[in-house]
């Protein structure tokens, strides 16, 4: 059972989410209503205590060894992200490199390939809309925490929609995060992320960033708000592989826990691989963009479907509503 304060902190982020998307919707221009959020300090201070302490407090606050929780969204990251590139043997690495090479052998027969070995030591993470840098806390990570309003020092301040991307390292020194590096990390996290983004658009810009500053074969991981049953947005996260898929990504993980679902998508080697898929895979209601199930939320429509294009989508009761943020937790798929 949530407490009060649990309560009033979840209260206070779905109400920011969910002014921003009505703004955004009203708008000709959501990203001018973005660039006004963004001058809000003190409504971004007020949001950034209220994660920090639904985080620290309410939903991690009995976190242990990751290994040991399994249903802790900090837990299911870092054990995705050392199964995907730590194991001594049988990486997942390397098992869905095999798989998009015979992929690409059956696009074209001619295909011959030499990989390079994917070396790494500590995995490169970074960890968009980070609040307090959960991560740091592990020592085979080496993270770069970023947020529009930090709630910690080691939390970088940037926008990821906006920074600057570079080709190499550059030198500065600043608490504000001036530029990203190309095709450095090996994983970038968005947790609890999207959601706040209000429009698809944005949305789909931060997951072609992510591409842009991932190594080949690294992964993004998205954690999203769910608290319905399992396959009740099936045909949403299906939309979302396919939008994902014309970017460049394979999604190799979806795993439904409680309140959450988590999906681990890789930079494919080759765009062949994920583009075949779409074309495979393509079905009349998917189209190029990233809707969440609160963009078909409306008062007036509770137990109704309400259908967008030729995509229809159930929205939440009443209650799954209130539990979207209250109720989160403390804390394969296959290819081609």
């Amino acid at each position: 059972m949530a407490s009060e304060e649990h309560l009033t902190l979840s209260s206070l982020v779905k109400s920011v989410h969910q002014q921003l998307r009505d703004s955004a919707s009203k708008s000709s221009d959501p990203e001018r209503v973005w660039r006004e959020h963004l001058q809000n300090h003190e409504l971004l201070n007020q949001y950034a205590t209220a994660m920090h302490k639904l985080a620290t407090c309410h939903w991690d606050r009995n976190m242990q060894i990751a290994s040991k929780k399994t249903n802790c969204r900090i837990a299911w990251v870092v054990g995705s992200c050392r199964e995907y590139f730590l194991l001594e043997t049988n990486s997942l690495l390397y098992f869905f490199r095999d798989k998009e090479d015979k992929i690409m052998k059956a696009i074209n027969s001619s295909h011959n390939c030499e990989y390079p070995s994917y070396l790494i030591s500590n995995i490169k993470l970074l960890d968009v809309g980070s609040c307090y840098n959960p991560f740091s806390a592990f020592p085979d990570f080496e993270v770069t925490a970023i947020d529009i309003a930090p709630a910690q020092e080691t939390v970088k301040l940037c926008d990821f929609l906006e920074v600057s991307l570079a080709d190499d390292f550059q030198l500065f020194s600043s608490q504000h995060l001036e530029y990203l590096v190309r095709s450095y990390y090996d994983a970038v996290v968005f947790s609890l992320l999207l959601e706040y983004l209000p429009s698809s658009e944005q949305r789909l810009l931060c997951c072609r960033k992510a591409y842009d500053v991932l190594k080949p074969e690294g992964i993004l991981l998205i954690i999203t708000p769910d608290s319905r049953h399992q396959g009740a947005n099936a045909k949403l996260m299906k939309n979302w592989r396919y939008t994902l898929g014309l970017v460049g990504f394979t999604r190799i993980k979806i795993e439904k826990l409680e309140h959450v679902t988590c999906m681990v998508f890789r930079k494919a080697i080759f765009r062949e691989v994920p583009e075949r898929w779409c074309r495979i895979h393509k079905e009349e209601y998917m189209k190029p963009v990233m809707n969440i199930p609160q963009d078909f939320n409306n008062s007036s429509l509770l137990d109704e479907d309400v259908t967008d294009s030729k995509m229809e989508h159930q929205v939440c009761d009443a209650a799954e509503i209130k539990n979207l943020f209250s109720g989160l937790p403390f804390v394969g798929d296959e290819m081609g």
